[in-house]
């Protein structure tokens, strides 16, 4: 091989070279690129939640929401409740008598409904449209009943504030963030998952 043939084919190796790198160096730009972009897509939105093992239902809710009324609405696990004819969640402690007049019940907007199932049980639900989260509901029944009663943050109308104003100034640090995908605690899967009543994974 004589000197100007090796110099084309040093020419051509390098030129060779140049190519199959800029090819490689674009296929793993591209490849990252997609990849980043499909992370994206994937990745997992959160939202706010109240933690019901560490809510004492101090009424914030009711008031520090951004939204009036407040996107935190009390809610009713069927699962845990007594069906208790002296329901302390709907009940004041010193009501004059067991039925549903106004000045006999804890809720100041008729948000609990009892319905008589059968002596001596009744059945309790929520009215969201009447309820605007003060708890007081969920405290009674807390208190002396089993809980059933609890708050949440309802996601058809919180606004997911990248910071959430009853977070700040919850005196339990009882809401946090929680995956999209779960967006609900439901008491007894909490209970279940912290018995010590510790910080909860949603």
């Amino acid at each position: 091989m004589d000197k100007e043939q090796k110099n084309s084919s040093d020419r051509m190796t390098r030129r060779s070279f140049i190519r199959s790198s800029a090819r490689g160096v674009l296929l793993t730009g591209t490849g990252w690129t997609l990849g980043y972009l499909g992370g994206r897509g994937t990745a997992e939105e959160w939202v706010w939640q109240i933690d019901p093992s560490k809510c004492i239902y101090c009424e914030n809710c009711a008031t520090a929401c951004v939204l009036s009324p407040s996107a935190v609405k009390c809610v009713h696990e069927f699962e845990i409740c007594g069906y208790c004819r002296l329901c302390t969640g709907f009940f004041v402690p010193d009501s004059i008598a067991l039925d549903e007049s106004a000045e006999n019940q804890v809720c100041p907007t008729n948000a609990v409904v009892r319905k008589f199932i059968e002596d001596p049980y009744y059945q309790y639900s929520i009215n969201e449209d009447n309820c605007f989260g003060c708890g007081r509901c969920a405290l009674g029944c807390n208190a002396f009943g089993n809980g059933s009663l609890y708050l949440q943050i309802r996601h058809d109308r919180c606004v997911n504030c990248n910071q959430c104003a009853i977070a700040l100034t919850c005196p339990t640090e009882a809401i946090r963030r929680v995956p999209k995908s779960r967006p609900y605690d439901k008491k007894l899967q909490v209970q279940e998952e912290n018995p010590q009543g510790g910080e909860s994974e949603a």
